[in-house]
């Protein structure tokens, strides 16, 4: 005789069982559907705009950003020959819209705008890094960030910063010397040189990346800024969990232990001796409180921190950190490429070479004496080729924004939430703005060729109220490296500028280097 094991009540829980779940595939269903629809009108609403058309509907074009990184300057300058007569261009890139701002007026519509100043996802992958500073964070956090530190930017403590710059460019010139008349790649020599500057500059501690290019800080910063680009660019990457279980996650965990944990010590270090010398100035009368305030160095941009972060009202150990691996990241890669981009060009025009070497000699004559100040404002000519290496290639090539709200630029209605990008690398090679786009003139900067012209035609360093706060800072540094190659050395470019393979990686930056031969100048003393 068989036996029912099932309890009897199994069967009269079926009904309910399959309601429960006759429920829950419902929603569930509705839920794909009511997204799908939301995509598909999305989807038509951007599709609008004018753009090459998505090659699968939903997803977008998706294979065609399977491409070699070399290859990305070359599509983008291609379709921007295509589509420039728009002023907005929508891109899919896979299912998401991007859209591309085109000419002068449509840069300033996005970069001078109040409330357009989100970055986009992509600076997501910095943050690991570089927490929300003054590059990632917005609102309220990003406005008191910026009001806090746009005094470390005058001009009075820019000008204790020049002792810094000759310094670590004779440092340069020095290893400049080992490779004389022979090729080589001159862009590692320039990037240890800003590094070695920007840490002592903005923490006041020496790098010394120059003598010891293999340090673990040198070289965690090199990692940690492939490993971003690497995240923005491989779709597999941006998917945390998965990333923390891949080798390139442990790798970054490795990384960040080794850049955080030197801030953090020398944040310690520079609050002890702020502690100590507030402690002697209270002690000294008040005469040899001038004296000590007048000879005591000034460290601007970690003292003023530091001093707004006593008691922990304003900023944390950790909101300085922020702050500082901000600027050690903002403030050498962008300046190095900047610096190798304008030694390529002018060792690749060689009357231009001519005009800047008869400018150096008539500033500074056959001494080795360091640039001063005043010096600074007499290589006019030199600032024209760094301003027309800037404008052919931005150490930035694109200006990546997020909108939070539904935003008319140039006629279009962007939807909220999408991506809007203004792109230098193609924005200053607008004709109508520069003509003969592709050609190095550094004329173009002549004070009287500069009249008229779009004031957001040329964007270096970005415009409007999110603008790099550190461009002066910038050019008097690109300068005296400049000044301080250039008087030493006659530059050969090895390489014309149509063989060069852009990267556009966290900057612009070429894949091969920048290969160049220097020759020494004799002096006639």
């Amino acid at each position: 005789m068989a036996v029912n094991i099932v309890p009897a009540e199994f069967y009269s829980l079926l009904p309910n069982s399959l309601t429960v779940f006759t429920s829950v595939a419902f929603v569930l269903v509705s839920i794909i559907v009511t997204a799908l629809y939301r995509h598909y009108k999305y989807f038509q609403r951007c599709n609008k705009i004018p753009g090459p058309p998505a090659q699968i509907p939903f997803v977008g074009s998706f294979t065609e950003f399977l491409i070699e990184p070399e290859e990305i300057v070359p599509f983008f300058l291609k379709l921007h020959k295509t589509w420039n007569k728009y002023p907005v261009t929508r891109l899919w890139i896979g299912p998401l819209a991007m859209f591309s701002v085109s000419g002068a007026e449509g840069a300033e519509v996005v970069l001078s705008s109040n409330k357009i100043i989100d970055k986009s996802r992509e600076y997501n992958f910095i943050q690991p890094w570089l927490g929300t500073g003054l590059l990632t964070s917005t609102g309220s956090k990003w406005h008191q960030r910026r009001k806090m530190l746009t005094p470390t930017f005058h001009f009075k403590i820019l000008e204790e910063f020049i002792r810094v710059f000759n310094e670590q460019s004779a440092v340069l010139v020095e290893k400049l010397n080992e490779t004389v008349n022979q090729p080589f790649d001159i862009f590692p020599f320039i990037t240890r040189c800003t590094l070695d500057i920007i840490c002592e500059t903005a923490m006041g501690c020496q790098l010394n990346a120059q003598t010891k290019s293999d340090s673990d800080y040198v070289q965690a910063v090199y990692k940690m800024s492939r490993i971003v680009h690497q995240r923005q660019m491989q779709p597999l990457f941006q998917i945390e969990w998965l990333f923390r279980l891949l080798p390139i996650g442990s790798e970054q965990k490795r990384c960040l232990s080794i850049l955080h944990n030197f801030t953090d010590q020398v944040v310690r270090e520079r609050k002890i001796e702020h502690e100590k010398c507030m402690v002697q100035q209270k002690s000294e009368s008040p005469n040899r409180k001038d004296e000590f305030n007048s000879k005591k160095p000034r460290l601007a941009f970690l003292d003023l921190l530091i001093e707004a972060s006593q008691d922990g009202k304003a900023l944390s150990d950790r909101d300085i950190r922020e702050e500082v691996d901000t600027f050690m990241f903002e403030g050498h890669d962008t300046t190095a490429a900047a610096i190798n981009f304008s030694l390529f060009l002018i060792g690749n025009y060689p009357e231009v070479q001519k005009k800047v070497n008869e400018e150096l000699d008539r500033v500074f004559g056959d001494s080795d004496r360091p640039v001063t100040m005043a010096n600074l404002n007499e290589v006019k000519y030199l600032e024209c080729c760094i301003k027309e290496a800037l404008r052919l290639y931005p150490s930035v090539p694109v200006i990546a924004r997020q909108l939070m709200e539904n935003t008319d630029v140039c006629g279009y209605n962007l939807p909220a939430r999408a991506t809007v990008t203004v792109t230098p690398i193609l924005l200053h090679r607008d004709p109508k703005n520069f003509p003969d786009p592709e050609s190095f003139k550094p004329e173009r900067f002549f004070p009287e060729n500069v009249q008229g012209r779009h004031p957001y035609a040329y964007v270096p360093f970005s415009a409007g109220p999110r603008n790099c706060i550190g461009q002066k800072f910038a050019m008097m540094e690109e300068k005296i490296i400049l000044a301080s190659i250039l008087r030493n050395f006659h530059v050969k470019a090895l390489d014309k500028p149509e063989d060069i393979h852009l990267l556009s990686e966290l900057i612009l930056r070429p894949r091969d280097g920048i290969r160049v031969q220097l020759t020494p100048k004799t002096r006639s003393n």
